[in-house]
């Protein structure tokens, strides 16, 4: 068997009474070895001597991508910075051998399209080395031309418009063939496997390619107010050509997926990968696009379907959302409780409750106890009992005359941010549960008979079908029952081709290894993983040929490679986040597809992995160098570098790359165990309540958002215990994502809580993912449906086309396949 299907006997059985085990199913990772006994306390941001916490608002909008010179930067390593100068001097021999006198700027359109097409012509040659001088010069021209350029406005100006130049001229057609090539190149794949370290130079060519593909994509790809109709024009060409592929059979993504499971199998340990994850992210945002046009394809998708518009637009319901302060520390709240057993403790006056609801309705983390959860105290008593003196201290202050009161400590919540969801499925349960009550049977599916109910009933109905919300994932599955019952009578579906559709149609075979490479390098590129021998080497395109030999270099190669790690995880948490919801809008089934691959292949386990770490140091991490950073280092006079330089870092308040790495991995993790129990129990059974709580201390409205709902979906099976320990978090998760009426999510007592054959259902999802991937792709040429020629007359008398050169060899046939061949005479007795 091939390394990528390594057999795995599923997620190991864990907890109590509760068993999830998926036999044969194809694993990328082991699960993640997350510590099950008591969680260390997390570092805070900043911690005065005094023990108060201060954890800033970030000021972050979550976006489709960084800004545009911060994109171009982060496809360069530091290691890669002299390269720069090479780029640069390959250009100008060959420049200033044509054009005499002349800089790149000063020429026309027609003289710039002149040595444009004479570089192509260069590509054809034999000779490597010439090939890769040209490829070196188209790239610098990719760059910006930045030796002629005095800032980095110009830089980025030209590289946009000598990107559309040079895709107008065919450079991208000539860089794929080339890319080809080097795929196929056996001799360096050899060379590369029988090297005990492989470094930059291993993958020169792949890396110049790649590189100028990827300022090609990323530059055309963003939309400006000033860009001319010819540009427009083009961006909508380049998407469509990359989109439905005319040269090749499958769309240029499908290129990119083959080369990370090559690099995963070992075949191929020298590809940049970094450069192609960044690569292939870009290609899916481009042409499936991004956040906001996926919107507006949801909203457009249910008008055609005659569903009613969304209730509310989610892009900018969130980014009008503030964060909540985080929980305090565990150290602080173990030296307050410490004092408290020390001291005299004093009856408290008892108060009104809903004058405690006031007050702690405008901080829901206000000294919530961080470290007495269930799974890491079994004696919860004190903790509660700690969070109930803070609770009763909170109610004095709320007691206190108003004059005393900071105003702004006390603000009111206009109103829920959502508006609440009622499914179909939510209205039967109601009614058959009240029907067995008040009537003593039920009516199957039946909504609108409300015979024999109170009256109390009747307008819980109407308000439940008020809010009633049809999703087009409900649609299509309808649509799929009634084209399994019926295939003769509703006849072929009409299967819109969308770059979605082509992209699934072509990933679909090796769909499972394209997910559990991507998880591989996840994997070896997340922080909190150990380096491990049997796990891939991703720093090929990172590690210099000579080893850093000073403190300095050692420092700045250091950075080099958590930079790397990090551009990898956003790279890939961003496209799985892209597949995922395109493929959900597209089918639903091609969305559970991809979803059930990623489960059996350890994902949820692998990013609560993610997150058990410190993660507001994560966010706040300060691997970067800004003055080594393109294109700042190509305009600008580098400073001298030192120790003390490179520990300070920049001067941002947070990462931008790890902040959208986090809420992408929580938007993943959301879209696997949203409505399934089966992967809820898994989060449940790997403890992720206190690792996701420690993550609540990120004061990122977006971030905070997703933790909630991963925390409100296992509630139910937390037990009691964890839900009086927390009542702080249940309150935010009440003010702060979206209610869905008869959700008994708070209390335990839904029928979805009780024990549950969780097997069975995952099951039941892959028989129906089995027969929509049957029916709609693996369409034989003559279907069992179709009719049947019976007349010999008619048979025989059929034209068939037969190939030019089969005369040639006709005789040659006659022998093999009739003179030679026994006829078999009673064998026709077994048709009769």
């Amino acid at each position: 068997h091939n390394m990528l299907h390594a057999p795995v006997e599923g997620v190991p059985a864990r907890g109590r009474g509760w068993h999830w085990r998926k036999p044969g199913a194809l694993a990328a990772i082991p699960p993640p070895e997350i510590s099950m006994g008591r969680c260390q306390p997390p570092l805070c941001c900043s911690q005065s001597p005094q023990g108060s916490v201060d954890c800033p608002n970030l000021e972050f909008e979550y976006g489709d991508a960084d800004s545009h010179g911060a994109e171009l930067g982060e496809l360069y390593s530091y290691t890669e910075e002299p390269e720069l100068s090479s780029n640069r001097r390959c250009f100008e021999e060959d420049f200033h051998a044509q054009v005499q006198g002349r800089r790149w700027l000063e020429l026309d359109g027609a003289r710039q399209k002149a040595y444009v097409m004479r570089l192509l012509d260069g590509l054809e040659v034999v000779n490597r080395d010439k090939r890769l001088r040209v490829a070196r010069a188209i790239l610098y021209l990719a760059q910006g031309v930045f030796g002629d350029c005095d800032n980095e406005g110009d830089v980025l100006h030209w590289s946009r418009h000598n990107c559309f130049l040079l895709y107008q001229l065919g450079t991208f057609t000539a860089f794929l063939e080339l890319l080809n090539m080097e795929i196929d190149n056996s001799q360096a794949c050899s060379s590369a496997l029988r090297k005990p370290a492989i470094s930059l130079a291993d993958s020169t060519e792949l890396r110049v390619l790649l590189s100028v593909m990827y300022l090609m994509v990323e530059s055309i790809r963003v939309e400006q107010d000033t860009d001319p109709p010819e540009w427009k024009s083009c961006r909508e060409t380049f998407r469509m050509e990359l989109s439905f592929p005319v040269h090749t059979e499958e769309p240029f993504a499908l290129l990119l997926f083959t080369m990370v499971t090559k690099f995963c199998s070992g075949h191929a340990p020298h590809f940049p990968m970094r450069k192609v994850l960044l690569l292939l992210w870009k290609v899916l945002l481009f042409t499936l696009g991004g956040f906001e046009a996926l919107q507006e394809l949801k909203v457009r998708k249910r008008e055609e379907l005659g569903l009613p518009p969304l209730p509310e637009d989610s892009i900018q319901v969130m980014r009008s959302m503030r964060a909540a302060s985080p929980p305090t520390c565990s150290i602080e709240l173990g030296e307050q409780q410490q004092q408290k057993r020390g001291g005299h403790r004093s009856r408290r006056p008892l108060v009104k409750q809903d004058s405690l609801d006031m007050y702690n309705e405008r901080d829901p983390f206000k000294n919530e106890e961080g470290g007495v959860d269930e799974e890491e105290n079994d004696d919860v008593d004190s903790g509660l009992e700690g969070e109930l003196d803070l609770m009763e201290r909170d109610a004095v202050l709320a007691a206190m005359p108003a004059q005393r009161l900071p105003i702004e400590r006390v603000s009111f919540p206009k109103g829920l941010p959502w508006a609440p969801k009622v499914r179909q499925k939510d209205i039967e349960h109601f009614l058959e549960a009240s029907r067995n009550k008040f009537i003593g049977f039920t009516l199957g599916q039946d909504t609108e008979t409300l015979i024999g109910l109170p009256r109390p009933i009747h307008e819980s109905v109407k308000t439940l079908k008020q809010h009633k919300y049809v999703s087009i994932s409900d649609i299509q599955i309808r649509n799929e029952e009634e084209l399994e019952k019926c295939p003769m009578s509703l006849g072929e579906e009409e299967v819109q081709e969308t770059p979605c559709e082509v992209l699934y149609r072509a990933m679909l075979y090796n769909l499972p290894q394209y997910m559990i490479a991507l998880l591989k390098i996840l994997l070896a590129a997340a922080p909190t993983s150990k380096a491990k021998t049997d796990s891939i080497n991703i720093l090929a395109d990172v590690l210099p040929e000579e080893m850093p030999i000073t403190v300095l270099q050692s420092m700045k190669l250091g950075i080099d490679v958590n930079r790397h790690k990090e551009i990898i995880v956003k790279s890939i948490s961003a496209s799985l986040l892209l597949l995922l919801k395109h493929f959900k809008l597209n089918h639903i089934y091609q969305f559970e597809y991809v979803s059930q691959h990623l489960v059996f292949a350890n994902c949820i386990p692998l990013i609560l992995k993610f997150f058990n770490q410190n993660i507001m140091s994560y966010i706040t991490a300060k691997n970067s160098i800004s003055v080594l950073d393109y294109p700042h280092c190509t305009v600008c006079d580098l400073p001298e570098l030192t120790a003390e330089s490179l520990e300070a870092g920049d001067n941002n308040q947070f990462c931008w790359r790890n902040l959208f790495s986090c809420i992408n991995l929580l938007r993943i993790l959301n879209k696997l165990t949203k409505w399934k129990h089966s992967r809820t129990m898994m989060l449940v059974v790997f403890k992720s309540a206190p690792i996701l709580k420690r993550a609540l201390k990120v004061k990122q409205a977006m971030m905070q958002l997703y933790i909630l709902k991963l925390l409100k979906i296992q509630t139910k099976y937390l037990g009691r215990q964890w839900r009086k320990s927390n009542m702080k978090t249940m309150s935010a998760i009440y003010q702060k994502v979206r209610h869905r009426m008869n959700d008994d999510w708070a209390y335990g007592n839904d029928i979805d809580a009780r024990p549950w054959d969780f097997q069975a259902e995952e099951c039941t999802l892959r028989a129906n993912i089995e027969a929509f991937n049957s029916r709609r792709y693996d369409k034989p040429q003559d279907s069992e449906f179709a009719p049947v020629d019976n007349c010999l007359q008619s048979v025989l008398g059929q034209r068939l086309e037969l190939p030019k050169d089969f005369h040639y060899s006709y005789e040659l046939w006659l022998e093999r396949e009739v003179f030679s061949q026994p006829i078999r005479w009673e064998e026709l007795l077994h048709y009769q």
